[in-house]
């Protein structure tokens, strides 16, 4: 496990102001961590393949973070050269008419991972103890009875989540959670660059200014959802990511790491299958 990241323990007293978002442990500088970086994304698009092949487990990848968080470039470099076809990213923006018509975990559990795959979940229903514990109003728009949105609420959501990644665990999907963990500063200069960068303008809402009001209430929301919600089958990972270059190759090694614990094999052909090999080779030879 990478030195650089903060595994969460279940019902953990976490406090993310005491873990240090400018941490890059070994590493003082980009140029240092490109060759590891490098090699891991290699031997993920190999683990990949063999995941694909197996076809018996899926991983689902889930990336949380404050807004500029660097959630979109992490899945960009982490998961460059990987098989698109073994692959799928879904990003989850504020939930559409027919989405609030459903259960919460409804627009999520539709596109988990099928078996052989990896899913990426950029926001999850995460959103639904963090974003909507900060801003009450929005639980209006579930249209939920009364009685239920009463009492420990945020408490019993965290319990349904972990009761549902329980079963996707015990179903074959391999749950990893990060939690990529920023300064309120380097929010603040992430997002005049994308005010000085008229390439990124298109990135830039001016909500995210008005967000930044309400920082304290959302680092109290994720840290009560993660520490209720890391598990053995499902862990929570802080990574301290105010230096992108040093929270990508935390992350990479977490994932290079649990498929290689997952023991992937190449399916092994039966013994009609050798023997049907044999017969198309000499057949192929004669031609």
């Amino acid at each position: 496990m990478s030195a650089l990241i903060h595994v969460v323990s279940f019902q953990e007293n976490l406090k993310l102001k005491s873990i240090d978002s400018q941490f890059t442990g070994i590493f003082a500088s980009k140029e240092e961590t490109e060759q590891k970086l490098k090699k891991d994304i290699k031997k993920l698009i190999e683990l990949q393949e063999v995941l694909y092949a197996e076809n018996k487990r899926a991983l689902l990848l889930i990336f949380q973070g404050m807004d500029t968080s660097g959630k979109d470039s992490m899945i960009k470099h982490i998961m460059s050269g990987v098989n698109p076809q073994g692959c799928e990213v879904h990003s989850f923006k504020p939930p559409s008419s027919e989405e609030l018509s459903h259960d919460y975990l409804w627009r999520c559990a539709k596109v988990v991972p099928a078996k052989g795959k990896i899913g990426i979940f950029n926001r999850s229903y995460y959103e639904e103890v963090t974003i909507a514990r900060v801003h009450h109003e929005l639980l209006s728009k579930e249209n939920l009875p009364s009685n239920l949105t009463n009492g420990h609420l945020w408490e019993r959501r965290c319990e349904e989540i972990s009761n549902y990644e329980k079963y996707l665990s015990e179903n074959g999907i391999v749950i990893l959670k990060f939690f990529l963990h920023i300064s309120e500063n380097e929010q603040k200069q992430r997002i005049l660059k994308r005010i000085n960068d008229k390439t990124k303008h298109w990135k830039f809402d001016v909500s995210d200014i008005r967000e930044r009001e309400y920082w304290n209430k959302y680092q109290f929301a994720y840290e009560k959802a993660i520490s209720l919600t890391s598990t053995d089958f499902a862990p929570w990972h802080v990574v301290p990511s105010d230096q992108k270059w040093s929270a990508r190759i935390a992350v990479a090694e977490v994932i290079v790491e649990k498929l290689q614990q997952m023991k992937l094999a190449y399916p092994k052909l039966s013994a009609k299958g050798e023997n049907d090999l044999k017969k198309a080779k000499i057949l192929l030879e004669k031609v």
